[in-house]
């Protein structure tokens, strides 16, 4: 019952954050977090699980209780983890600890709803990666929505109510056409299956118990539901051309907002698409493997040129997450140990660096009240401990050995490089050189913000910013207004950058469980 355990903690905290005087609200809320933090690590330092949970795996803190029928169907409260879920819920308690920390500072109205709701998307995350039955999961799924379209909506930028509702209306959609797709499939599979349980409907896909639906043959049905829930998934990834909402969203977003955003959120996407699209119908992706090869590819070029072409530094790294999230899923198509391995990875290595960049910026603006590249310059010199972490998280997200930028790219490009599809070798070329358009975008970036003469621009309450330049000669009132971070800025963003180093230096902290989940789904078997 320890999972239950996990969610219900941070649940119970969101209650109590409701209720409580906004004043506290920040250190409460900072200081129940740490429980399941220390929970999901406890679980972590224990996990005995073994092969992969879709696949018969034998799995960690498993629990299954009939709730209710449907129907032909049975309903069961079912979650576990196996190697593949159990790092991505140490991430999330990771990073809601390093986002509510981060959000003492900017967030100072309402704040108790802000951190309750916070809480709330932390219990819906969680629930997202331990469950195993697909209404269970599907609540959960959907939950994840509510708090984080408050979130923006309330406490976004001037946009904010837009940038929410756009958020809202492509991920909604995209769940009714996932869910459309993955009901042709339980009612293709009929009397085969009795209860809408995950792994049971997953090993009924790969024994080819499927029939026909509405004249439609098993091959034909499998092709157009794996079209729909690889379509639904994408949205959330997200993956180019769908990809529009992220930058609005994280641009309007406070800055906790989209740590969270861009560390776990857009990993429900690129887990969904392993669970559902890889694990149920590999055959259909090994198929058409080469297409969405492609499609990966695309989001990693035109993600990367879409951020060297941005002046806001946030919009910067919102781009730079759909360049990272298209080699996810050039390392699920290559079905490779260290290309699936690989991409579960980087969705761990990723989450950890892009909650950094974000967590970096959010600082700075809370200092100059910018984020505009062009409008400030020298900060290297006026807050040495947030642009030292932040050049150490851009050269992460580069690849810098001894990071888990490094290793997680290396490991895509090392299993695709070897995949069996056509052109594999070529996909991975390319897909390589947008390391070099990554390194010049955030080259770019931090020459012009964090280094070169000093100078920020200060904001005269009509929405125009004159830049102040400083100097020997310079007035020095400007550069009063630059202070260095306070600690409790500082903490999250050491702690996660230990973390990027901890894994770069020692991957089989994670890599071994993950590899141990993902060779199942390569050889076909419970492993």
């Amino acid at each position: 019952m320890i999972v239950e355990l996990l969610i219900g903690l941070c649940l119970l905290g969101s209650v109590v954050l409701f209720v409580a005087p906004s004043r506290y609200a920040g250190r409460l809320a900072a200081g129940w977090s740490l429980l399941p933090l220390a929970l999901s690590l406890f679980m972590y330092a224990g996990f005995s699980g073994q092969g992969n949970a879709f696949l018969g795996g034998q799995l960690a803190y498993e629990t299954t209780v009939q709730w209710v029928s449907l129907g032909p169907y049975t309903l069961n409260w079912h979650v576990g983890l196996d190697g593949i879920s159990m790092p991505l819920i140490a991430l999330s308690t990771v990073l809601t600890t390093a986002a509510i920390l981060s959000a003492w500072t900017p967030i100072e109205d309402r704040e108790n709803q802000f951190y309750g709701l916070v809480l709330f998307l932390e219990a819906s995350l969680v629930g997202v990666f331990a469950a195993l039955d697909f209404f269970v999961w599907f609540v959960f799924w959907e939950a994840v929505l509510v708090p984080m379209y408050f979130l923006i909506a309330i406490w976004g930028g001037p946009r904010r109510k837009y940038a929410a509702i756009k958020f809202f209306v492509y991920t909604n959609v995209a769940s009714l056409v996932m869910f459309i797709g993955f009901f042709a499939l339980i009612f293709g599979l009929g009397d085969s299956i009795g209860s809408l349980d995950m792994p049971a409907i997953a090993q009924a896909l790969r024994a080819g118990e499927l029939g026909s639906l509405a004249g439609v043959g098993p091959a034909t049905l499998k092709t157009l539901a794996f079209a729909a829930m690889f379509a639904g998934f994408a949205v959330k990834v997200p993956v180019v051309p769908v990809h529009t909402w992220l930058p609005d969203a994280h641009v309007e977003a406070p800055t906790p907002v989209s740590v969270l955003l861009a560390g776990v959120l857009l990993k429900m996407g690129t887990y969904a698409l392993l669970r559902f699209n890889f694990t149920m119908l590999a055959d259909v992706a090994q198929r058409y493997a080469a297409i969405i090869a492609l499609f990966a590819v695309v989001s990693v070029i035109y993600g990367a040129l879409l951020a060297l072409a941005q002046q806001d530094l946030k919009r910067i790294v919102a781009y730079s997450s759909v360049s990272s999230m298209g080699y996810v899923i050039l390392g699920l198509v290559a079905y490779t140990v260290y290309g699936v391995g690989g991409a579960t990875f980087q969705m761990l290595s990723h989450g950890l660096i892009s909650g950094l960049l974000f967590a970096c910026v959010g600082v700075i603006y809370n200092t100059t009240h910018t984020r505009m590249v062009d409008d400030m310059s020298g900060m290297a010199a006026r807050m040495p401990v947030t642009t030292s972490m932040f050049v150490a998280g851009a050269f992460a997200y580069m690849g810098l050995p001894l990071t888990s930028g490094f290793l997680g790219e290396y490991f895509v490009f090392l299993g695709t490089f070897h995949a069996d599809f056509p052109g594999a070798a070529w996909f991975t070329a390319i897909a390589m050189f947008g390391i070099v358009i990554v390194a010049g975008y955030l080259l770019y970036a931090m020459q012009r913000t964090l280094f070169g003469p000093f100078g920020v621009a200060t904001d005269h309450g009509d929405g125009g910013a004159v830049r102040t330049d400083g100097g020997e000669d310079a007035d020095s009132g400007a550069e009063h207004d630059i202070k260095r971070a306070a600690a409790h800025d500082v903490v999250p963003l050491a702690m996660l950058l230990a973390l990027v180093i901890v894994l770069g230096v020692a991957p089989e902290i994670s890599f071994g469980m993950i590899r141990d989940a993902v060779a199942p789904l390569l050889t076909g078997g419970a492993g």
